[in-house]
């Protein structure tokens, strides 16, 4: 049997693989604790999910949608990108998605050819590469400094004339790291000089923690604006990640061309859960500030812990997000292994442990630990990394 070569090219999601390897061998009876998924532990809020009921009793999601989305979530979404950013988008300049990875998946689609090439920051979260090679473009990563961050310098070293497009992501997956806004600002200069478009990846912005601010490239002056396309969704920050609920945010011209594609694949977005989405973004948003606050707390409680296990070394401490990002390197010398690869698989069978090799995010010799788990589940799940390492470190 033949595949395309855009089949044959691309690789499966490392995170999914590692959770769903995690979940069989729960299944199997093996108690093992999964920290290479993002996804926040707490249930949707429950008046997001009676949204969600009341729509189905009256009748609203029996039926197609818009391709790209309801009109009132549109409005949600406008509204609540004015209420967090002061930033006005008409809700035709918005499209809804199936998850902010359909966004991100169709903005590609819609913005490279073949030979086009998109910079992704090193490390960055593992989908970018791989839509890239299904829009049959190429992924070129940007080498990034000590706090994981692309610089100017960083950028003009891997820019060609055929650079079309920056992804961007602050609060960044895996690492935790933000931008601040000189930093997003020098990086916006850069992009329209060099006629770059950048993919606003926005998907954590209300996780940040211990008084770190974060800014978006989209509060930045009006012509980094018009280069910047926002990507972001519902699925962090309201714990709805089986919803499916994402957006695009931008210029008329793309906007048209992501509906365009949208109507020819996802047909549309669960009826069901955009009106969950507009509970959700128009409801009572202390909901996402004590997950924040929970989040938080884990942050500050784990990070010292891990920084105690043999061979782990935390090179910064994650301002947002949900995730730990530890160099391994030595770890991986102690317990006599080869790469991080192998001691994610150590890790795994050994302590009962999931957690993702740093390789799938560009960057070997590190791994990324979600603390979107329970404070138990996750003191724990240190406890067994620790006790392993000491076990063959001897």
């Amino acid at each position: 049997m033949k595949f395309s070569k855009r089949a044959l090219a691309v690789k499966p999601s490392a995170t999914v693989k590692v959770s769903n390897l995690a979940k069989q061998m729960k299944a199997d009876g093996i108690d093992v604790i999964n920290l290479g998924i993002g996804e926040p532990d707490f249930e949707t809020p429950d008046f997001i999910d009676q949204a969600a009921i009341e729509a189905i009793k009256s009748g609203k999601t029996s039926f197609y949608t818009p391709a790209s989305g309801i009109y009132e979530l549109k409005e949600a979404v406008s509204q609540r990108i004015k209420e967090d950013f002061d930033v006005f988008y008409s809700p035709d300049n918005i499209s809804i998605t199936n998850g902010a990875k359909m966004a991100l998946y169709v903005l590609m689609q819609a913005l490279v050819n073949e030979n086009d090439e998109v910079l992704i920051p090193q490390p960055g979260w593992v989908s970018y590469e791989q839509q890239i090679v299904l829009a049959s473009a190429k992924p070129v990563m940007v080498k990034t400094n000590g706090e994981f961050k692309v610089t100017i310098d960083s950028l003009n070293a891997v820019t060609t004339k055929n650079t079309r497009v920056l992804v961007i992501n602050s609060p960044q997956n895996p690492t935790g790291t933000i931008y601040t806004k000189d930093e997003l600002t020098e990086i916006g200069n850069w992009a329209i000089m060099h006629n770059v478009l950048i993919i606003a990846d926005d998907i954590y912005s209300s996780l940040v923690y211990n008084g770190n601010q974060y800014t978006s490239l989209i509060q930045l002056d009006d012509n980094i604006v018009a280069q910047t396309i926002l990507v972001s969704g519902l699925s962090k920050a309201y714990s709805m990640t089986g919803w499916r609920v994402g957006y695009v945010a931008g210029a008329p011209e793309i906007i048209s061309k992501v509906n365009a594609i949208l109507s020819h694949s996802t047909g549309n977005p669960a009826a069901v859960s955009q009106y969950a989405g507009i509970a959700a973004l128009t409801g009572d948003q202390s909901v996402v500030e004590e997950m924040r606050l929970a989040f938080e707390d884990r942050l500050n409680k784990v990070f010292p812990l891990l920084a105690e296990v043999p061979g782990f070394k935390l090179q910064t401490k994650p301002q947002g997000a949900f995730y730990l990002f530890p160099n391994v390197e030595e770890a991986v010398r102690i317990a006599g292994l080869s790469n991080s690869g192998e001691l994610v698989e150590e890790l795994l069978q050994k302590a009962h442990v999931a957690v993702v090799d740093g390789a799938a995010f560009g960057m070997p010799g590190y791994l990324r630990l979600s603390y979107a788990a329970s404070l138990d589940n996750l003191i724990d799940a240190v406890t067994r990394i620790k006790n392993y390492m000491l076990s063959v470190n001897k």
